[in-house]
């Protein structure tokens, strides 16, 4: 038995289709200068193509956050600057196309995995995918298509890249098992999204499998089995089966409410990326929108900031789609590890720490007065609630509020619709606001607590850093204690409290948080059902013992251990 991560749930058995790429065996050749031209002119076209027809089979399964990767891609495979540097090669020292273009890719992977910045080290693997298609294509070489697959297998390879994941055909990829990869990869969160069956990173898979190879795929408990018997294969399909009925099961809970045992209700919401992922929220039985991301506005507009006109008809879109629940709208998020390619932000030691989020639309308040007046115009088509990201002090959300109370005046004053029942809150993900909650209770409508940083700033370790990954803890005693400190402090001032990150959709941390009281939940759409069956089969009082219980502990081990006695 091998063991990994399992990054998507779910358990399959079927054969081995083994992904191994094209092997290139690229040489430096001197070559006619007009004819390597040519190759790569023609690839380069290819290859934008191929993307453009890999997305537009990935739209038909895939949200708006997951698609916007190729769009990425799409822009790198476009860059005349990249065409350029490989043209310039050529040229200058009349050598063949493929060595050109290894050669200028390697250089910018170089680039880009010596960086500091986590968003700028992503893009090496983005530069990987694209100039491995484009040496593919100069060379005549095909890479193995995944959406010709005609037969059920389970699809082992050292890694997939978003192109492979979104090939993907459903029906007969059961599962994939990967070499390298965690929960956060661009594979996984697609795995997730499409709810095929993955377990990541399991070491040594590729050698210890050849094609055809009977595997059982444990997606549940992160294990992997190479030719089993036939007994633990009736075993496990047995587990299958019961797998599928509970997850059919889970869809008699759409239209129900999210309630405990004893009567404690609270809302299980969605997270989306644009105004087409409401449709998986209501598919899911979603109680509202706890996140709406609106940076993805800005990272898919193409050269400049998106105008009034744009967003207002993005935001009114998501508003109507939810049929008056509750929709939280995050002002832009942008900084740190979200770049934009008309946007050249100051180079700044440590971007996670420096000018992003609120702190940008503060310091740009013509950017940030445009998206204001864009959600305030559409206000009235739904229940908006409007948060903003990264608070540290008192001072700043008075400050952003201050923007929002001008804008709001200024429409109103030209004649224009606003609704009376806006919502303002604030998004808890730095630990400085989280002891400071109450005092911000007094002022904020609401709050929504963002784990995926709070969890980072708090340990003071970055979460996409493997040889630090052992302290992304969120059910470490000292997060929970942050989370009690938020909630606690919401509640003396008669708000509510949400959570929009990670932790929201964890289905171990689920009876710890509605026993600290957490009002909102929300999630990926795909994760809504399952966090009602859980809500809906315990009792508050008993979790409310269970939490303060885990207050106490002194690690994230005991507090494991101390849910999965209690359940």
């Amino acid at each position: 038995m091998l063991k990994g991560i399992a990054a998507s749930q779910g358990i399959a058995v079927a054969n081995v289709y083994k992904l191994e790429q094209p092997v290139l065996n690229i040489e430096k050749k001197e070559a006619n200068k007009e004819e390597e031209l040519a190759k790569l002119d023609s690839a380069f076209k290819k290859t934008v193509n191929d993307i453009e027809k890999i997305k537009e089979v990935a739209s038909k399964s895939l949200a708006e956050e997951e698609l916007a990767i190729f769009d990425a891609h799409l822009l790198m495979a476009n860059d005349p600057e990249l065409k350029s540097q490989i043209e310039d090669m050529i040229n200058n020292d009349g050598v063949n196309a493929e060595y050109a273009t290894e050669q200028v890719a390697n250089m910018m992977v170089s680039i880009f995995e010596s960086l500091e910045d986590d968003y700028m080290r992503e893009r090496a693997a983005d530069v990987k995918d694209v100039t491995f298609r484009l040496m593919c294509n100069i060379c005549g070489k095909e890479i193995p298509n995944l959406a010709t697959i005609d037969k059920p297998v389970i699809v082992v390879a050292k890694d997939l890249t978003p192109s492979d994941t979104a090939s993907l055909n459903k029906e007969y990829a059961k599962g994939f098992v990967t070499e390298i990869g965690g929960r956060t990869s661009h594979s996984a969160i697609m795995a997730r999204s499409l709810e095929i069956p993955a377990v990541v990173g399991v070491t040594g898979i590729l050698e210890e499998v050849k094609e055809g190879d009977e595997l059982v795929l444990d997606a549940v408990n992160g294990e992997v089995i190479v030719n089993p018997s036939q007994e633990t294969i009736d075993v496990y399909n047995q587990k299958a089966e019961e797998f599928r009925k509970e997850k059919e099961a889970l869809k008699a809970l759409k239209d129900k409410p999210s309630i405990s045992l004893d009567g404690r209700e609270v809302s299980l919401a969605g997270n989306i990326g644009s105004p087409a992922d409401v449709e998986g929220v209501k598919d899911n039985g979603g109680e509202g929108v706890g996140l709406f991301r609106t940076e993805f506005l800005y990272m898919k507009s193409e050269d400049d900031f998106p105008d009034e006109d744009t967003q207002f008809a993005a935001y009114r879109d998501a508003l109507e789609g939810m049929e008056g629940k509750p929709v939280v709208i995050r002002t832009l998020d942008i900084g740190g590890d979200k770049k934009l390619n008309y946007y050249t932000f100051e180079e700044e030691m440590n971007p996670f720490l420096g000018v992003r989020a609120v702190r940008f639309c503060l310091m740009r308040k013509d950017i940030f007065r445009t998206q204001l007046r864009a959600l305030l115009r559409a206000s009235v088509y739904g229940k908006l609630c409007i948060m903003f990201p990264m608070i540290a002090t008192l001072d700043e959300f008075r400050s952003a509020k201050e923007v929002y109370n001008e804008e709001k005046d200024k429409l109103i004053s030209e004649g224009v619709k606003v609704s009376d029942d806006i919502e303002v809150g604030c998004m808890i993900e730095i630990p400085a606001a989280a002891v400071l909650a109450d005092n911000l209770a007094k002022e904020a409508d609401f709050f929504s607590i963002g784990t995926n940083d709070l969890i980072q700033y708090s340990m003071a370790a970055d979460r996409m850093s493997q040889p630090v990954s052992y302290l992304y803890q969120p059910l470490n005693p000292s997060i929970l204690r942050l989370i009690k400190m938020t909630i606690d402090g919401a509640h003396k001032h008669g708000k509510w409290c949400g959570m929009c990150g990670e932790m929201a959709g964890d289905e171990m941390a689920a009876p710890v948080l509605l026993g600290l009281g957490l009002d909102e939940f929300s999630m990926s759409a795909t994760s809504i059902l399952k966090a009602r069956q859980i809500i809906n089969s315990i009792n508050y009082s008993d979790m409310q013992v269970l939490a303060n219980k885990a207050l106490e502990l002194d690690n994230e081990e005991e507090v494991i251990a101390l849910i999965k006695e209690n359940l």
